[in-house]
């Protein structure tokens, strides 16, 4: 069950990361480019369920809280 949740959850994340990436390559924002390239990378290097939706809602969280 852990490995599919694993593939669920960094399925879902890459989703929004690459909403976040062709928005942020669209409207030359670097924040949600960044963030988009962040949230296609860190599924493959957390291997806890917890761990990887707490930094994916976090980094989902970013771009609406940063604007530069």
């Amino acid at each position: 069950m852990t490995g599919t949740s694993l593939l669920i959850w960094g399925m879902i994340f890459g989703t929004i990361g690459m909403g976040f990436f062709s928005y942020g390559k669209k409207q030359t924002a670097i924040v949600p480019l960044c963030t988009g390239i962040a949230l296609f990378v860190f599924p493959y290097f957390i291997s806890n369920i917890y761990a990887l939706v707490t930094v994916g809602v976090i980094l989902v969280i970013i771009p609406y809280f940063v604007r530069i």
